[in-house]
């Protein structure tokens, strides 16, 4: 039996706000971003209006808007961010350059790309000792939290840094870094440029600590990063017998297969 939107009976006493927002969260689903006015035309309403629910979307998860003020789908919709076509292809890739690093260093090795302010993980590769970081697969971080995430977000311009962590919308979704924290979030990207590296002491959780790097395509623009998460008691013998170098090795195989894979 079908269900259409033509076969189903719309209720008596509909609330149009309620539905409007119902079709915002459908058009997230099946389009994976939607910008305002596109929102008000489909939805027949004023601009104004779709703001104002696009906005209470992204106030409950169901939506996040990125530097260039598209709406995506938020971690409250469970579905993948625009471009699963393209993360597939970075996971498959990347998953033997992952495998191999964890294997080399015994941590925990994982896979993230950036969407709006925060980091979506999307391969997990543990490692073997009994006291180890574990699966993070599909989990949900702020950006500016994670080292990957900083580490992504250092090569940003402040032009995207100021829209993403210092606007309204920033505020709403609570990702909003404050004025008097701002100055120092950007001194600390300024470092991790410097570096290439950018590392996260229990910033993401209680005992974890870890080190990540931006990944970047043949054009030079970053499309992720891989991270190394260690139990914090284990972090600085990891980093003195040269986790930054292992990271560095990996970073470079996998740009390497990512240029030859898109080559042309």
């Amino acid at each position: 039996m079908q269900n259409s939107k033509a076969q189903r009976k719309k209720p008596t006493y509909s609330i149009d706000a309620v539905d409007n927002a119902l079709q915002l969260l459908q058009l997230l689903r099946d389009l994976g971003s939607v910008r305002l006015k596109d929102a008000a035309t489909e939805l027949n309403v004023a601009p104004s209006t779709a703001h104002r629910l696009l906005a209470m979307l992204v106030y409950r998860g169901f939506a996040i808007q990125d530097e260039s003020k598209r709406y995506l789908p938020g971690p409250s919709l469970g579905v993948g961010p625009a471009g699963i076509g393209w993360t597939t292809q970075l996971r498959s890739i990347a998953q033997p350059h992952l495998e191999l690093l964890a294997a080399r260093l015994n941590e925990t090795v994982n896979l993230m790309i950036r969407v709006g302010t925060q980091v979506r993980f999307l391969s997990t590769v543990e490692g073997s000792n009994i006291l180890r970081i574990g699966d993070r697969q599909g989990t949900v971080l702020p950006a500016n939290s994670a080292s990957g995430g900083k580490a992504i977000l250092a090569e940003l311009d402040r032009e995207v840094l100021e829209q993403l962590f210092r606007t309204n919308n920033a505020d709403i979704s609570g990702a909003a870094i404050p004025a008097a924290d701002y100055p120092g979030f950007l001194q600390e990207l300024d470092a991790i440029r410097a570096n290439g590296f950018a590392a996260n002491f229990e910033g993401t959780e209680e005992g974890v600590s870890a080190l990540g790097a931006a990944i970047h395509d043949a054009a030079g623009v970053v499309v992720g990063a891989i991270s190394v998460a260690i139990p914090t008691t284990r972090f600085r013998k990891q980093f003195d017998a040269g986790l930054v170098h292992e990271v560095f090795k990996t970073r470079q195989s996998l740009e390497a297969d990512l240029a030859l894979a898109f080559a042309g």
